[in-house]
Parts: structure tokens; C-alpha cells; sequence
């Protein structure tokens, strides 16, 4: 991983003072990265079970349907739209977690 390569360039500084701001810096970056990490795998771990009711119902559509499979939707469809604007507002905070992640790399 570029961490542990990283990591391992240290020992190649004759500047004692620019291997610890050296090393100081992948202590953030890597911190930052792993927090980014995590925001993204929660969200991952948030979309099936927002889209296995949208294929449950595409499903049914396609072998029922008729105007009163269309009209028991409703209530679904109702939850569905909850949950896709809860999954997007999760991922919504996965990019500012990535943004401000981007915005820390850069700043160094």
C-alpha cells in the first residue's frame, strides 16, 4: 500500500526535522484516508437495502402489472422515496468527508 511505502521512505531522511513534519503530514493524510474510507463503506453498505425494494417492485410490475398491483405501490413508493433521500443525503456526506479530505492533501 502507498502507506506502508511512505512509511517506509522515512527512514531515508538525514533531516531529523523534515522526516517528523514528513511524517506528521502521513499521520494526517493517512487519518484523513481512513475516515474518508469509512464514510464511503457506510454508504456502500446503505444502497442494497434501499434499492432491493426498487427491484422487488420493477419485479412485480413486469409479472403484474395491472391497475391494482399499480395502486398498492403507492404506500411503497412512499418509503422508497424516504429511503433514497436518506441514502442520498449519506452520500451527500461521504463527498464532504472525500471533498474535505481532497482539500486537506491539497493544503499540504
Amino acid at each position: 500500500m502507498l502507506f506502508d511505502k511512505l512509511e517506509g521512505d522515512l527512514d531515508q531522511y538525514s533531516s531529523a526535522s523534515m522526516r517528523s513534519a514528513s511524517e506528521k503530514q502521513l499521520k494526517q493524510t493517512r487519518s484523513h484516508y481512513y475516515k474518508f474510507i469509512s464514510a464511503m463503506k457506510k454508504a456502500e453498505a446503505k444502497i442494497d437495502p434501499v434499492l432491493n425494494p426498487v427491484r422487488n417492485q420493477v419485479l412485480f410490475l413486469k409479472h403484474n402489472l395491472n391497475a391494482r398491483a399499480i395502486a398498492s405501490l403507492q404506500t411503497e413508493l412512499g418509503n422508497i422515496e424516504t429511503d433514497v433521500s436518506r441514502l442520498i443525503r449519506d452520500m451527500e456526506l461521504s463527498i464532504k468527508e472525500a471533498d474535505q479530505f481532497i482539500s486537506a492533501l491539497k493544503a499540504k
